[in-house]
């Protein structure tokens, strides 16, 4: 069984580079980010406030969050409904942030994860797959970069969408997540000793995924 983690801070290319080597190597890619972000816009819809401990529990209890894929892209729903578009909104990358710190939340995530990472070969990206998802994934990495590199990425892919977007905003909203997430109490994103670390900020997407791809095939990560 080929489990991989992938960890590391918004904007690091995780999901870039975790889709590609699930293409390589003919792996599922599991968008544990849009799966929280489906947390958030559930949130969202229902008016309410994603620091409301009570609030936020009392949806968790019914929520339906699935990822599936579909002519080949995957697809997330949400009660049944395909919010993979409205997920991507930047408001909503705040509020995952901010949903994803209640222990709850990330309990129930992680035990559908885990679910799917037991029956198949998968890589997954987020921020505690290594450390709290999948411990004893045979293949963990950290991917970084620095902060304005990620923040430009971002930009870049919220043009391409045609959002308008205020790049000094943006960065500092990322920061703010780098805080938010590895400061949070429960399951923290953090490099665990095991995993490789990457810094991709002078690196290509696919230049990523060939260390990754290379290592599967040896079978190690030669941390």
């Amino acid at each position: 069984m080929i489990n991989i983690a992938l960890d590391g801070p918004a904007g690091s290319g995780k999901s870039t580079v975790a889709k590609k080597v699930a293409k390589e190597l003919d792996i599922l890619y599991l968008d544990t980010g849009a799966m929280y972000r489906a947390c958030a816009l559930k949130c969202l819809l229902s008016g309410v406030d994603v620091k409301d401990t009570d609030g936020v529990k009392k949806i968790m209890d019914g929520i339906d969050v699935k990822v599936e894929y579909k002519d080949g892209s995957q697809v997330t729903l949400l009660d049944g409904k395909d919010v993979s578009f409205d997920i991507r909104k930047p408001e909503i990358s705040m509020m995952a942030s901010t949903v994803s710190a209640h222990r709850f939340v990330r309990e129930k995530m992680a035990e559908i994860q885990r679910n799917i990472a037991s029956s198949m070969d998968c890589i997954l990206d987020g921020r505690e797959i290594g450390s709290y998802v999948l411990p004893n994934a045979n293949f963990k990495y950290y991917i970084t970069a620095d902060s304005k590199v990620r923040a430009e990425r971002r930009y870049k892919e919220l043009l391409e969408r045609g959002e308008k977007v205020d790049f000094d905003k943006l960065h500092e909203e990322i920061i703010q997540r780098d805080y938010n997430d590895s400061h949070r109490e429960f399951a923290p994103l953090k490099r665990v000793p095991d995993a490789k670390f990457i810094d991709t900020s002078d690196l290509t997407a696919d230049e990523v995924v060939e260390i990754i791809v290379n290592d599967v095939r040896r079978g190690k990560t030669n941390v």
